[in-house]
C-alpha cells in the first residue's frame, strides 16, 4: 500500500512539474531557437536520445529539420545534421560560433583577457597564437620534448603493467589525464603536478 502511495505521489509530482513547465513556456517570449521536440521538465530531451544518440538525432531530424534544438537537462544544444548547413556553420560563419562560455571564476580577476584559450578571435588572440605556435608547438620545440614524451609513455605503460600484476582495473580516464597533465606541466615548469599512483595523486595531496 505504501509503495502504491509513493508511486501516486511521484506521478502527481511529475504531472505538476509538466503543467508548470508548460505554463512557463507559454508565458515566456517566443524563442529564436530552431524547432525541436518538446522537452520534459528537468531532464529535457535526454529520453529522446536513448543509448544511440547519433541514430536518434538522425530520426529526429526527419521530423524537425536539419537544424534543431534539444534540451540536454538545463543545457540547450543546437544539432546540425545537414552537410550544407555544417559547412555554413564551420566554414562561412565560423567566427560567429567560435566564442565559448567563460567560467565565472575567470571573470573575478579578468584572467580570461590574457588567455589564448578564452579570448575571442581578435588581433590579441592571433598574436598569442603565433607566440604559442613558435615557442611551444614548433617542430624544433616538439623534437626537444621527445624524450619527455617517451618517459611519460613509459611511466603510463609501467602503471598499466603493475595494475595487471596486482589484478586491479586500470583507470584509463585518470591515467590518460595524469599523463597529459604531467607532459604539460613538465613542458611549462619542469615538474610533475600529479602521480599515477592514487596514494600520491595530486587530488589526494590537496
Amino acid at each position: 500500500m505504501e509503495f502504491l502511495s509513493l508511486i501516486l505521489y511521484l506521478l502527481l509530482a511529475i504531472t505538476l512539474l509538466q503543467a508548470l513547465h508548460s505554463i512557463r513556456r507559454r508565458s515566456e517570449p517566443r524563442s529564436k531557437l530552431p524547432p525541436g521536440p518538446a522537452p520534459l521538465p528537468v531532464i529535457g530531451n535526454l529520453l529522446n536520445l536513448g543509448d544511440k544518440p547519433h541514430k536518434s538525432t538522425a530520426e529526429l531530424a526527419k521530423t524537425h529539420g536539419p537544424i534543431m534544438s534539444l534540451k540536454l537537462g538545463q543545457m540547450t544544444a543546437v544539432v546540425i545534421s545537414s552537410p550544407a548547413l555544417a559547412k555554413e556553420v564551420l566554414q562561412k560563419q565560423d567566427l560567429a560560433f567560435s566564442f565559448r562560455t567563460i567560467p565565472n571564476a575567470l571573470h573575478a580577476e579578468e584572467q580570461y583577457k590574457y588567455s589564448v584559450f578564452w579570448l575571442p578571435v581578435s588581433d590579441r588572440w592571433r598574436s598569442l597564437r603565433k607566440i604559442m605556435a613558435s615557442n611551444m608547438f614548433s617542430g624544433s620545440r616538439l623534437d626537444a620534448n621527445q624524450n619527455l614524451r617517451r618517459e611519460k609513455v613509459k611511466e603510463l605503460i609501467s602503471y598499466a603493467e603493475k595494475c595487471c600484476q596486482d589484478g586491479v582495473a586500470v583507470g584509463i580516464d585518470r591515467a590518460a589525464f595524469t599523463t597529459s597533465l604531467n607532459m604539460w606541466s613538465n613542458t611549462m615548469f619542469s615538474v610533475d603536478l600529479t602521480d599515477l599512483t592514487p596514494k600520491l595523486g595530486f587530488i589526494e595531496r590537496v
